[in-house]
């Protein structure tokens, strides 16, 4: 008889974001594998939408927001949990066994590090109930063993795979972007963990090239970009894009100079994978997970001092560019060992050690 997995994937309803990424990929991902032994349950708001593209390969479970209650928990007695995304509040009213995917406790730093707030106990009651534990990075597991006291439970590392899976025909795109300078490439959520600012500061010292950034810029972060950029006079030089779909995005990943990612906290970073895809030079932060994905190949800033990244960034792309074939079949290579199907099966192999 086959055992029954839900999968609390009901954020991938966004999946502009890289947590709204990571749960259509691995769906996906688990779509390519054979798992006649499992009954994988997807959670989401649109049904219909998911059986569409994937057909009869999963269940599919209605997301309702007042799920989020207790009263309100899916009280079907699954065989096995799959809560993957630390933060949500949705979980079984019957706890039978119980796997959490960490992808950071950023929380713990930018919210409160109080045990007692919220946030930190709902992270808590997770990891008490865990049967298994698995994290996007060696970082994430540092992270998390950091703030709190994890269960004698065992614990994977499982790695994100790629997004950009196929290449895009980008010919007809138009961008509204002026492209008559080299520019330099960003994309992201606007927090300020992501640090754009700095890469907007650096860009006063760089009058050759243009820097463009995309992603929700309508947050408070964005504005406060957006209002330097008009206090220093870079409109000329500074965009922001806002959201883009995906030949958008794989457009200016393959014309840009460099993609830039000076991210100060990050429990994994996929659009540096996306980059490195098209063979880019990755110029990114030295913290958290970034070295760890960025490899050996990628150029890293360790502070946030405009003319020292200058400085940084220049270095980079004359060593790049004068090793140009080497220098992009390195970023490839490193693309490509990043796999959401190879990701899946691991995932499919920590369901299997949880329930046989």
């Amino acid at each position: 008889m086959s055992k029954l997995v839900f999968i609390e994937s009901h954020n991938l309803k966004n999946k502009a974001t890289g947590l709204g990424t990571f749960n259509y990929e691995l769906i996906k991902g688990f779509s390519q594998l054979d798992f006649n032994h499992l009954k994988l349950t997807l959670n989401t708001k649109k049904p219909k939408v998911l059986e569409a593209e994937f057909g009869n390969k999963f269940n599919y479970h209605k997301y309702c927001e007042l799920s989020r209650l207790k009263v309100f928990r899916t009280r079907k007695k699954n065989d096995l949990w799959h809560s993957i995304n630390q933060n949500t509040k949705v979980e079984p009213f019957h706890v039978n066994k119980y796997l959490l995917t960490v992808h950071d406790v950023n929380f713990v730093e930018e919210i409160s590090s109080d045990m007692n707030h919220k946030a930190n106990k709902l992270f808590l009651a997770k990891l008490e109930k865990a049967t298994a534990i698995t994290y996007i990075s060696e970082f994430a597991k540092k992270q998390t063993h950091q703030y709190f006291n994890v269960p004698n439970v065992p614990e994977y590392v499982i790695y994100n795979g790629n997004p950009i899976t196929t290449i895009l025909d980008t010919s007809e795109f138009i961008s509204k972007i002026p492209l008559e300078k080299p520019f330099l490439y960003s994309i992201g959520d606007f927090l300020e963990r992501k640090n754009f600012l700095s890469i907007v500061k650096m860009m006063i010292h760089i009058p050759d090239f243009n820097l463009i950034i995309s992603g929700n810029n309508h947050k408070s972060y964005g504005i406060e970009i957006a209002k330097f950029i008009t206090e220093n006079n870079l409109q000329n030089r500074v965009f922001l894009t806002g959201k883009v779909d995906d030949i958008a995005k794989q457009y200016y990943l393959s014309k840009c100079h460099a993609f830039l990612f000076p991210s100060i906290r990050e429990g994994f970073g996929l659009p540096p994978i996306e980059a490195m895809h098209f063979g880019k030079p990755i110029f990114l932060s030295n913290k958290t997970s970034l070295p760890e994905i960025g490899g050996e190949h990628s150029y890293y800033w360790d502070n946030f001092d405009p003319e020292y990244m200058k400085t940084i960034l220049f270095e980079g792309l004359n060593h790049f560019y004068n090793n140009q074939n080497m220098m992009e079949s390195f970023m490839k290579e490193r693309a490509a060992s990043f796999n959401w199907k190879v990701a899946a099966a691991d995932y499919l192999k920590v369901y299997e050690k949880c329930l046989f």
